[in-house]
């Protein structure tokens, strides 16, 4: 290689750094959207605090929304994953309750590309 292919590479890479925060941000959600075995079963706002309880083959799972966020609180799935994933921030983020056949999703106007959209 030469110097000048070293330049082009350190280029390219430097570019790379800079583009991908902007990849990778889902700007602000707007609503959460509540899905039980597929169906919505609701969509809120992301502007008040609120606790929804959703029933499911195993049990209840608690929906928590705050201001700008929202998390599965509850499950009573054995390995909590759902409730690991923790405060949701971004448009387009998802927890998935499989045992319970419940998800959690924000949604916005600038969705965050992830593998669910490939």
């Amino acid at each position: 290689m030469r110097p000048g292919d070293w330049l082009v590479l350190a280029a390219a890479a430097a570019v790379c750094v800079v583009l991908v925060p902007f990849a990778l941000s889902g700007g602000a959600p707007e609503k959460a959207v509540v899905k039980r075995d597929g169906a919505v079963v609701a969509e809120l706002p992301l502007s008040a605090r609120r606790t929804l309880d959703v029933p499911g083959p195993i049990g209840v799972t608690r929906i928590e929304i705050q201001p700008g966020r929202a998390r599965v609180a509850s499950d009573p799935g054995a390995h909590q994953y759902c409730v690991r994933q923790g405060w949701l921030t971004q448009a387009n983020a998802i927890a998935i309750c499989a045992p319970n056949h419940v998800s959690l999703a924000l949604t916005g106007k600038n969705a965050a590309y992830d593998t669910l959209n490939y």
